[in-house]
């Protein structure tokens, strides 16, 4: 597995990456089979250090876990339960969707925009109903079945998920409702 363990203005020491890859390894190795890459990154925030984990799996699902605490050592044990607990939730499916799928994920790229907001100017009328584009990046979109898309929209701890969805060749959505249940959108063709 390749590892990545970088430090936003802190400096990360051999003792530290040492402990880290051991950790990681152990906490995927037990639940996840064949894990390629992990990204972990340290960060100070205010007086607590944050670590926050990455982990790309071989069938194509991504898991993320943040941890927070005031010392940097006790942040990654954090991350590394959170991530160690996904895992563990996820155990059997990750095994079987593995045993199904003979290749990886397919991935599709698009375009994504991140728009201005208009809070600043709520009493007052816009100049024009085209929306100011602030940042424009590339984003990846998965195909997948809706059972995964929502296991891979839990393991990321996101609340929404664009998909391909595999059966029908369209563009899905899964997202986490206010009420706890998960939703699902499926545009008809």
């Amino acid at each position: 597995m390749r590892y990545k363990i970088t430090g936003k203005q802190i400096d990360i020491g051999d003792a530290l990456q040492t402990h880290v890859k051991d950790g990681v390894n152990t906490a995927v190795a037990k639940y996840a089979e064949r894990p390629t890459d992990a990204i972990v990154t340290f960060s100070k925030d205010a007086h607590e250090f944050v670590c926050e984990t990455t982990v790309h799996l071989s069938t194509g699902l991504t898991a993320q876990a943040r941890g927070v605490s005031t010392e940097i050592y006790a942040a990654f044990e954090k991350c590394c339960d959170k991530m160690e607990k996904q895992l563990r939730r996820y155990k059997r499916r990750l095994k079987d969707h593995h045993k199904t799928r003979a290749t990886p994920v397919e991935i599709l790229e698009g375009s994504s925009y991140i728009l201005a907001s208009d809070q600043d100017n709520e009493d007052s009328e816009p100049e024009t109903l085209q929306p100011i584009i602030v940042a424009e990046m590339e984003t990846r979109i998965p195909s997948l079945s809706v059972g995964e898309a929502v296991m891979q929209m839990e393991l990321a701890g996101a609340p929404v998920l664009v998909f391909r969805n595999e059966g029908k060749n369209g563009l899905n959505v899964v997202y986490r409702r206010d009420d706890g249940n998960i939703g699902w959108i499926d545009p008809r063709s």
